[in-house]
């Protein structure tokens, strides 16, 4: 029924004539029938659809309101049989005055009228002329053969497999006012908003309306479907151009542009319901308002309804880089916020502690090449000489020429005060110490290495009274990927939060404003393997890639996004890499590095557990001050067991 939390949603345009219920009805039936064979779940469509929203005074024939009525009964017998709920837009009287209302029905009932609550009466509009507020009304039920509808602005409509999930209507004006009924019926529980539209288009208005529709989305924390007028409504005055959406807390996930089609057109998308009730439990301020008795909402009327289960492919945009936008110029203002926030953290901190000495060790690859850049615009910041950044290049058994000399142009283009000491005396002097065998190229041999090398840097600190700037970056963090108290260790992590992902995007950015010989070779940088380089290497080649060992870091960085920040099960994160990255990882692949990733993003959260100061940069942090708090020894075999069987 939810197969991982998503439904099937669709607006639809049917093409309309004026004042001809029973015509119209024909193309809104058609419309359903294509809707309903493609699995929608949930379907919209325009407001006063079945006359038409531009009959004018024609509203005042009791003909055409008699019509309209029959029509409607068509489309609930229609519907027998069909578990989709759909909203249609028709007049109808009641307590001797005219409502614009939405109808919703589903498997042969009508389930319930919304009244429109927002009456326009300026510029073009006049529907006062003709159409009474939802407020007018005095009966709360609307007798239809014999049947007491339910009438009114206080219905939500709930799904029987499913009673979380619920469904609202509102019509067109309404979402243009400040405090619309939508965002009142969120506050009740919907997670779902149609709005049935006769939005008429003018210069610049498509823009707004798309704006508008994503921003009640975000505000509500919920999913929004607008079905608009189109082709065959009156052009006396008027142009209607069928821009339909469907937008899910503020990202716009489908979309038919102003004059796309010939008006008969169906926009479809799933709708992720799992992700947009998580974040509503995340987010505790989401129904602070209703805190106190001042500011209860009214009570609202439930009404249940079945869907039919929907197994179609998946219909949902899902970005392969979570953290790297894809369009440029959004890219290019990512990395500006990004760089910008790591420099005021460490700006900060270095003026509390009173340092005007750094330590940080290169290696020649991108996360400490961006901690240095990062260390270089802080001390441009405070004013302080780039020469107080002590940069330390520590080579050892598996430095390839390659990264050092990298490691060492670039200290020495920046200005920093450079230092090499070879950690190859003390690392085989602590091998005897201990007894460990230098021709075994265990887990000692690398670590060993490691803490050598941040004893260094942390005694030169020592000595200098200045902090050891961190190098390790958030998807380190996630796998675990670092020496505990090494390279793990530090005074502070100025890549705590970047994403392998995207540090990758920032030393690119950075090359590219610097420009000259410092952007060739931090171009190189970006192009070399990452590699711990803690094995030897063979005639100067890195024997050690980290993808090759843990996986492909764009395929990690997309399971900490869907699993940490929206909390979405391993099940569904396969279900969602499937699609983002088809084509280019199989399935069997996804799956094998995602049993990693949870192994070991379970196993090492105790590294987590004593992180060091740094700052979050964006919605995933794995601070145990911050987003992420979680028991050391926490099993993840329910994690594990859910993806038994898949593959």
């Amino acid at each position: 029924m939810f197969q991982d939390g998503f439904i099937k949603a669709a607006a639809a345009t049917p093409h309309l004539r004026v004042a001809d219920p029973h015509w119209n009805t024909d193309q809104i039936l058609a419309l359903a029938d294509r809707a309903a064979a493609q699995g929608v779940q949930v379907l919209c469509f325009p407001e006063l659809c079945v006359t038409g929203y531009t009959c004018s005074d024609l509203f005042l024939q009791d003909l055409l309101l008699e019509n309209a009525l029959e029509e409607l009964r068509r489309m609930v017998r229609h519907s027998q049989g069909i578990k989709m709920l759909t909203v249609v837009g028709l007049p109808l009287r009641l307590d001797n005055r005219l409502f614009n209302c939405a109808a919703v029905l589903s498997d042969g009932r009508l389930l319930g009228l919304v009244p429109k609550t927002y009456i326009p009466n300026y510029g073009e509009f006049y529907e006062r002329r003709h159409f009474s507020p939802a407020s007018a009304a005095v009966s709360r039920t609307f007798m239809l053969d014999d049947q007491e509808i339910p009438f009114g602005t206080d219905l939500l409509f709930r799904c029987r497999e499913n009673a979380e999930f619920q469904v609202a209507a509102e019509i067109c004006e309404d979402l243009w006012v400040p405090v619309s009924p939508g965002a009142l019926h969120a506050l009740a529980g919907a997670s779902l908003i149609v709005n049935p539209s006769a939005s008429n288009e003018t210069v610049g208005k498509a823009s707004y309306r798309r704006e508008l529709v994503k921003a009640q989305s975000a505000k509500c924390v919920c999913a929004y479907v607008y079905a608009s007028a189109g082709e065959g409504e009156s052009s006396t005055d008027l142009v209607f151009a069928g821009q339909n959406l469907i937008a899910e807390n503020g990202v716009l996930l489908a979309e038919n542009p102003p004059f796309a089609g010939e008006g008969d057109g169906l926009l479809v998308s799933h709708i992720d319901v799992m992700k947009l009730l998580g974040e509503r439990r995340r987010m505790t301020s989401f129904l602070a308002q209703l805190e106190g008795a001042e500011n209860q909402l009214m009570p609202r009327r439930h009404i249940s309804f079945s869907l039919a289960p929907e197994e179609s492919a998946l219909q949902y945009p899902v970005e392969p880089l979570p953290f790297v936008p894809q369009n440029s110029a959004h890219l290019y203002e990512r990395c500006e916020e990004i760089f910008a926030i790591q420099v005021a953290g460490l700006t900060q901190r270095m003026r509390h502690i009173h340092a005007s000495h750094a330590v940080v060790n290169i290696s020649g690859g991108l996360d400490s090449t961006l901690a240095l850049l990062v260390t270089a615009r802080a001390f441009d910041a405070l004013g302080l000489p780039r020469e107080g950044i002590t940069a330390l290049t520590l080579p050892g058994f598996g430095t390839t020429d390659r990264t050092y000399h990298n490691a060492l142009s670039l200290m020495r283009l920046l200005g920093c005060t450079i230092r090499e000491i070879s950690i190859v005396p003390a690392v085989r002097q602590h091998f005897s110490d201990i007894g460990q065998d230098a021709d075994n190229h265990d887990v000692t041999y690398e670590n060993s290495q490691a803490r050598e090398r941040t004893q260094i840097a942390m005694d030169i600190a020592n000595q200098l009274g200045c902090p050891v700037i961190g190098t390790g970056d958030l998807s380190e963090l996630a796998l675990g990927w670092a020496t505990y108290n090494g390279d793990h260790m530090s005074m502070y992590g100025v890549n705590a939060g970047v994403p392998k992902t995207l540090v990758r995007h920032l030393v690119r950015h950075v090359a590219e404003h610097m420009g000259g010989e410092v952007k060739d070779v931090l171009l190189d940088i970006v192009a070399t393997p990452v590699s711990p380089e803690l094995l030897p290497h063979k005639n100067g080649e890195i024997q050690q890639k980290t993808e090759d060992i843990v996986g492909p870091y764009e395929l990690h960085d997309f399971y900490l996004y869907q699993m940490v920040r929206f909390g979405f099960p391993p099940r569904k994160v396969y279900r969602l890499a499937q699609v983002a990255f088809a084509g280019s990882y199989d399935d069997a692949v996804i799956l094998k590095w995602l049993k990693v990733f949870v192994r070991r993003f379970f196993a090492q959260q105790y590294k987590r557990s004593c992180l060091p100061d740094g700052p979050k940069v964006g919605s995933v942090s794995l601070s145990p001050r911050g987003d992420w708090r979680m028991p050391s020894d926490a099993t993840a075999r329910a994690w594990l067991d859910d993806l038994e069987g898949l593959g």
